[in-house]
């Protein structure tokens, strides 16, 4: 992590967000990611999911809960997804619940869905062999007060081991 950019203000979504995440929306009704669990709301811009730590892993038996919140031009531009309070411990989860991976930013596709997207972070949560924060914690912590948003961040991915 480095530097920040300046960030739109949130804007209602486009006709195109709308649909595609009703879409999304009504296929993770149907079916969905193993582990996962919408939190209904009147709100299409803004998803609650609950995350239920996979079983054999260190996270076993734990709930965690996921805001996603999905920009104008979804899925043009990635959704905002942090953890809520309390955040897991994991070398890529900041304190503040911002996560460092990198199909949430510079990788991001519009093929990607909100279901591809909790079962990377599950595979990042899974593959942990310590619960620890990033070296980094407190540091980047003080300096997103204010509520900077994770997306104003530039990320520097070089450990692919968790």
């Amino acid at each position: 992590m480095t530097s920040s950019s300046s960030s739109p203000s949130r804007k209602a979504l486009s006709k195109i967000a709308c649909s595609r995440l009703q879409k999304e929306l009504s296929e993770w009704q149907v079916n969905p990611p193993a582990g996962f669990k919408h939190r209904v709301t009147d709100n299409l811009q803004r998803w609650v999911i609950d995350v239920a730590g996979a079983p054999g892993t260190l996270y076993t038996g734990e709930t965690y809960q996921l805001q996603v919140d999905f920009p104008e031009h979804y899925p043009m531009e990635a959704p905002q997804v942090i953890f809520l309070h309390p955040a897991p411990m994991h070398p890529h989860i900041y304190s503040n619940g911002h996560i460092c991976l990198d199909i949430l930013y510079d990788s991001w596709s519009p093929a990607m869905t909100v279901s591809s997207v909790c079962i990377s972070i599950l595979s990042m949560l899974s593959s942990s062999p310590a619960k620890q924060r990033p070296a980094d914690n407190d540091r980047y912590v003080r300096n997103c007060r204010n509520g900077r948003s994770p997306k104003e961040t530039r990320w520097w991915f070089h450990d692919d081991t968790v």
